[in-house]
């Protein structure tokens, strides 16, 4: 199928009908009440889950239990940035992991997965856009781990924190 606009030909994510799938390495995360940036190279750990609770009654005809949807539970998730001089982000993290903390602050975060299968950006995203975007509810760091230190290597530092959420928005 090639879209009006274009003559007649595909467009450079279409073959025949069938798009391409969307690429893992171009994505955005922001976290409400937190202006700062932080550049993540990695998220992971985003995931729901429903425990199963397995119920037979005693006068069941059949020895195999029902099984039914129990309590959904959400993992922890993991994001990885490079070590960088803006403090917003930081703060954040620190009101949630000091030993001397008021109330733990949660907010929303929420990571897009941007589509470039039309051609890259041509500036740096900062605020999101599209519809590919999970959302983590009442999200809160649990962990924070400092980069590894090698006066051998030439590597970016790069710290990471686990986040934990109350509830998964899934996108379309």
């Amino acid at each position: 199928m090639a879209d009006e606009g274009t003559n007649g030909a595909v467009t450079p994510y279409e073959d025949g009908g069938n798009y391409y799938p969307l690429t893992k390495m171009n994505f955005l995360v922001t976290v409400d009440n937190v202006n700062g940036k932080a550049a993540f190279s990695e998220v992971t750990g985003i995931e729901g889950t429903v425990d199963v609770i397995e119920f037979r009654q005693g006068n069941s005809n059949s020895l195999a239990p029902q099984k039914i949807p129990g309590l959904v539970k959400h993992g922890n998730v993991t994001l990885k940035f490079g070590y960088t001089n803006d403090n917003a982000f930081k703060n954040w993290v620190r009101e949630c992991v000091s030993e001397t903390r008021g109330a733990i602050p949660r907010t929303r975060v929420q990571i897009e997965l941007i589509d470039i299968n039309s051609g890259s950006p041509t500036t740096v995203k900062t605020e999101i856009e599209g519809t590919k975007v999970w959302v983590l509810v009442n999200a809160w760091v649990t962990k924070y781990t400092a980069p590894d230190l090698n006066a051998t290597q030439s590597e970016v530092a790069i710290e990471s924190v686990e986040i934990a959420y109350e509830e998964l928005i899934i996108p379309n």
